[in-house]
């Protein structure tokens, strides 16, 4: 194939831009949002604070662009034929929509362990709490916004492992639809 030849089945087999650039702020987002969440306790008390402080606005920001996301990829986006057909593809939509509810999940557990607690963002403002305070209720929260954290990135690597797959095993070109 020469370079023009690829060049034009670049531009005919990707993604739209507004598509590529909400996949790749998502795992973004998640990135810094997972690693915060791994890692934010092992700091001293100032520094925790102002690590929870950026993953409950980041948390806050990716609830904005979620729903964006999966409004633009069902109304406006570029749908792609699939690559491969069968056992393959029902494992790829259940892989898209499990993340899409388990992003939603997450993030609403997050939402509601911030009002829970009212938490203070940057020792200055308090997000608004909701309910009366129970521990074992918060406890369990957070217990469950971890699972469902944790579950979140193994799905996602797994997602970014088969993609993978394709580009490299299969050399179907998979990741040229999603290049930025």
């Amino acid at each position: 194939m020469t370079p023009t030849e690829e060049h034009l089945l670049d531009d005919v087999a990707r993604y739209d831009p507004i598509t590529v650039w909400l996949h790749w702020t998502t795992v973004a987002f998640v990135t810094v949002l997972w690693v915060i969440g791994q890692t934010a306790d092992w700091f001293p008390r100032p520094d925790r604070v102002a690590m929870w402080s950026v993953h409950v606005v980041v948390g806050a920001i990716l609830l904005v662009v979620l729903p964006i996301r999966v409004v633009w990829r069902m109304q406006f986006g570029r749908t792609l034929p699939p690559v491969r057909g069968g056992l393959q593809l029902l494992i790829a939509r259940l892989t898209h929509g499990g993340l899409y509810l388990l992003l939603a999940v997450v993030l609403l557990l997050g939402t509601l362990d911030a009002s829970y607690r009212g938490a203070t963002l940057f020792g200055t403002w308090s997000v608004p709490q909701f309910g009366t305070h129970n521990p074992a209720t918060l406890r369990a929260i957070q217990a469950w916004h971890g699972i469902g954290a944790n579950t979140t990135v193994v799905i996602a690597a797994l997602h970014a492992a088969a993609a993978l797959v394709h580009q490299y095993g299969f050399r179907d070109r998979l990741l040229t639809r999603m290049k930025p």
